[in-house]
């Protein structure tokens, strides 16, 4: 019974975290969604996006197994358009195009400061890096990754300036259960700290903002449409800080956002921008939403 009642209460808690979180201001205000299309084979499905060194510049990659190249074209701080190559298909450890959803379910995407692409798969559960396009190499895989949930792997990656990735996956198997953080540092793995969840939302995209902040894009489906919520966290050696809601946007408001780049504006603000993953479906679309921190 004294169990019964502990869970329940930590239930309630974590409920009543949730709606506190979402009746809180935003500290984020909406700039911008921009619906990008094109007509190619492969077009769609984004689920991450990053920036390159320069900032002028993005790769974006599919949940297909597909990879973009473009650049962002903005006047007064908004997007007028794209600029991008045509998808093509992301590369494997032999040189090859992937082939199967299995082994070409790319989720996650970091860009390292020396230009290197790291990419996170669900489905056969790893992290690959790309020290050039043309090739993956295999990084060591954590033990937790062979039990992770079917479709709810490796979504989200992220890089900081020491070069350490971290990396959580889309479900934590209980509503009361935070999401593990794995880290990967001097090649090995490890899973130093957790996020805690809060209400229905599940992790989708994260990035290391250019104040150092590690920020995560979580996800919600109601059945009806999408909500998202970006949360923003301190991060050290030894942990994240306690975290703070940043948005939540209501329902049906955007699409599928699976995507995050953190980056700052000419004027000193912290810019995030959100890539949506329409599962090819033609009632849904390809977004790109931006938002600027208060």
């Amino acid at each position: 019974m004294r169990q019964f009642l502990s869970g329940a209460l930590l239930v309630a808690l974590v409920a009543s975290c949730g709606i506190a979180a979402e009746d809180a201001p935003d500290r984020a205000r909406h700039v911008q969604s921009f619906t990008w299309t094109m007509d190619a084979p492969g077009f769609g499905g984004f689920s991450a996006i990053d920036f390159t060194e320069s900032g002028e510049g993005f790769v974006a990659i599919s949940d297909r197994g597909y990879v973009v190249e473009g650049r962002v074209r903005r006047e007064g701080g908004r997007i007028t358009g794209i600029e991008s190559t045509r998808p093509e298909a992301i590369r494997n450890t032999r040189g090859r195009p992937m082939t199967g959803k299995a082994r070409g379910d790319s989720e996650g995407l970091a860009i390292g400061a020396d230009g290197r692409r790291y990419v996170s798969f669900e489905g056969d559960h790893r992290v690959w890096v790309y020290p050039t396009p043309g090739r993956a190499i295999a990084l060591p895989r954590h033990p937790d990754f062979a039990g992770l949930q079917n479709n709810s792997g490796l979504e989200a990656l992220a890089i900081d300036a020491r070069g350490w990735l971290y990396t959580l996956p889309e479900r934590s198997g209980q509503m009361t259960r935070p999401f593990p953080v794995y880290r990967y540092r001097d090649g090995t793995w490890d899973q130093p700290f957790d996020i805690p969840r809060i209400g229905g939302f599940q992790p989708v995209g994260a990035d290391i903002g250019p104040d150092g902040m590690f920020y995560l894009l979580e996800r919600e489906f109601s059945g009806f449409g999408f909500r998202s919520r970006v949360r923003r966290f301190a991060l050290s050696p030894t942990g994240l800080g306690p975290g703070e809601v940043l948005f939540t946007s209501r329902l049906g408001m955007h699409d599928n956002l699976e995507g995050l780049a953190v980056s700052r504006t000419p004027s000193g603000e912290i810019r995030l921008t959100m890539i949506s993953d329409d599962n090819f479906r033609v009632f849904q679309r390809t977004e790109i939403v931006e938002y600027l921190l208060r």
